[in-house]
């Protein structure tokens, strides 16, 4: 299984790229410039980064293909704000949340999070946040000072969310890039 993680940047793309390796997957990174002939797989992860979008900016080119993957996609911390805001949602700047965030789950049955533990201890690192969730995007979980720090697209695999999943301390965290992958390939064990 291929899947393609968009580098946006981010201080943990790489480890977002070892965590998928890890768990046997063909992971590759590529530019978020690359154009959409050289990013064929069956998902794929837009990485966290530095850049911010409260205002116009776009991921590279991403925007130019998105809208034609079947497959899914999982945006973590700037690639959730980019899935935001490509559907219609806001991003804003908001409470920073660096370190421990603790989230309360909105959708604990949710394939992606069903059976963490609630509330989820994760790794936070942001500034900015949706604060509108696209319409009829369901959102799986917020935080005390977050309101949308997981959420899920009404009918394609699209997922986003504002903690890393890749780091450390984020309890599970290896457990969601798994799950992530059997909604890539639902045969895989």
């Amino acid at each position: 299984m291929r899947i393609v993680v968009i580098d946006n940047g981010g201080q943990w793309t790489h480890r977002e790229w070892r965590v998928l390796r890890d768990l046997g997957a063909d992971a590759q990174i590529r530019p978020n410039t690359a154009s959409p002939a050289d990013l064929e797989a069956d998902g794929y992860v837009l990485s966290g980064g530095a850049v911010s979008l409260g205002g116009s900016e776009t991921l590279g080119r991403v925007a130019e293909w998105i809208d034609e993957v079947k497959v899914p996609v999982l945006g973590i911390c700037a690639g959730h704000h980019f899935l935001a805001r490509h559907f219609g949602g806001a991003v804003a700047r908001g409470a920073p949340e660096f370190g421990r965030v603790d989230l309360t789950f909105d959708a604990p049955d949710h394939p992606l999070i069903q059976g963490f533990p609630n509330p989820w201890p994760v790794w936070a690192s942001h500034n900015d946040q949706v604060v509108r969730p696209p319409a009829e995007w369901r959102i799986l979980a917020h935080s005390a000072s977050c309101a949308v720090e997981a959420m899920a697209h009404p009918a394609r695999p699209f997922f986003g969310v504002q903690f890393h999943p890749e780091v450390e301390h984020t309890l599970r965290g290896t457990e969601l890039f798994a799950r992530f992958l059997r909604l890539c390939d639902p045969h895989r064990e």
